[in-house]
């Protein structure tokens, strides 16, 4: 994530260098951000559906271990499916 908003960062500056002030340079690095987030989006509790990368409104690079919401320790193996 951190390479990807520096690659934003510096598609806006070397447009900005290059053409002048673009709003497509922009554009380009919004969605650029937005593919790169999108995989965090889908990193939720198995017991509750809470995003684990949600600290309150605060978002951070690295997921909980132990849920916020219900308790449960995500870092641990799931249970066996073979009976």
């Amino acid at each position: 994530m951190l390479g990807v908003l520096a690659l934003a960062v510096l598609t806006v500056a070397a447009a900005d260098r290059l053409f002048g002030h673009s709003t497509l340079a922009f554009a380009a690095a919004i969605i650029m951000l937005i593919i790169a987030n999108a995989p965090m989006l889908r990193f939720n509790c198995p017991a509750c559906g809470k995003n684990l990368f949600f600290r309150g409104p605060v978002v951070v690079p690295w997921p909980n271990r132990i849920c916020t919401r219900c308790g449960h320790d995500c870092a641990a193996p799931a249970p066996s499916q073979n009976r």
